[in-house]
């Protein structure tokens, strides 16, 4: 069995024309904005709005002149904020993807995955000596579910820290750890990028916006980037800290901006703007389907290419009269990709 791609790492480069995702656009329906990006029609906010509802939205959007743009904000309060009136003993302020949101925004096994954002911690920042989360690559079923993949936490100490946590099952580790103190009162932009599976990789960068400093840096090509069981990773973002010595905390915020996932799973294409018009116009439809999906937009029978989630040729053949037979394989998430003059393109399609 032969395989048609290989997923590679790639350093840390501009040239992979990420596709925004979210930005700020001005004051007003920030809950909508966020909504209509990250799972239109759903909910895919959690803010302590039920127990403090005099208080209003807890995140807004403000003007922010360093980086001349409007910038989201993401508020949390000493005493009146809880985690969603559930639990008490935290607080909690975030936004995520989740099994509402579009297939594009949910990373399954096989795929490379660049999330990038910039975000700025006030000057004077308290953190909680517990754990203040502001990232986490976290997974949906299965029984390691329960602890995120990857937290990205700033905890309070001598000195306080920023921490890079995993966790390959059920129990956490810190991969890498800094002084807070450079990230304070400064805007800085991640670069996350992911090949997720068994077999996976993870590298962050961390740098300054205004100069480029790098100020966190972490890579390692052979761990294990997955959940026993479970059906995507997606990302969150915002503040989630704990409430013990809650006398050592106050009022925060953290400012947020420029948020985007540009999944990559197959990586080989040469000419983007040529792939992805191309891309635009190749449609699959049923999709899910069980049996068999046609293809739209193509103008002569091509060779395709069914892989599962590891890369790993399940069938092949010949487009005829357009339609694909799926008979034989289980029900899986799977990448159709068909050769066409112009390049390789691939789609996502589900066998139920």
């Amino acid at each position: 069995m032969r395989y048609l791609f290989i997923l590679v790492f790639i350093p840390f480069s501009q040239n992979l024309n990420a596709q925004l995702l979210l930005e700020a656009d001005g004051p007003g329906d920030t809950y909508e904005l966020i909504a209509s990006k990250l799972a239109p029609n759903y909910n895919p906010i959690e803010v302590p709005d039920c127990g403090h509802d005099d208080f209003g939205d807890h995140i807004d959007e403000v003007f922010d002149d360093e980086l001349n743009a409007f910038v989201f904000r993401f508020i949390i309060h000493q005493l009146e904020d809880d985690d969603r009136c559930i639990k008490f003993d935290r607080q909690r302020n975030e936004i995520k993807t989740y099994d509402k949101s579009p297939d594009s925004l949910k990373a399954i096994q096989g795929e490379t995955v660049e999330y990038k954002w910039k975000f700025k911690l006030p000057s004077g920042f308290q953190s909680s000596t517990k754990f203040t989360h502001i990232h986490q690559l976290k997974a949906v079923g299965g029984p390691e579910a329960s602890i995120p993949l990857i937290t990205l936490t700033t905890r309070a100490g001598n000195p306080d820290r920023l921490e890079l946590r995993y966790a390959e099952t059920t129990s956490q580790t810190t991969l890498r750890q800094v002084e807070l103190a450079p990230f304070k009162g400064t805007w800085c932009e991640v670069t996350e990028r992911v090949l997720f599976g068994e077999n996976g990789s993870y590298a962050i960068k961390i740098t300054t916006v205004l100069d480029n400093t790098t100020l966190f840096q972490y890579e390692n090509n052979d761990i294990r980037m997955w959940k026993t069981d479970t059906d995507f990773i997606r990302p969150k973002w915002g503040i989630y800290r704990s409430l013990q010595d809650v006398d050592k905390l106050r009022d925060e915020t953290i400012l947020y901006n420029n948020f985007s996932i540009n999944e990559n799973p197959e990586m080989i294409s040469s000419n983007t703007e040529i792939k992805d018009s191309l891309d635009e116009q190749i449609l699959i439809f049923p999709n899910p389907a069980s049996q068999a999906f046609e293809v739209e937009g193509i103008q002569k029978d091509c060779k395709y290419y069914i892989l599962d989630s590891n890369g790993k040729i399940v069938k092949q053949g010949e487009t005829v009269n357009r339609q694909i037979k799926f008979s034989g394989l289980r029900k899986a998430v799977y990448y159709f990709q068909i050769e066409t003059e112009r390049g390789l393109i691939t789609k996502k399609i589900v066998k139920y």
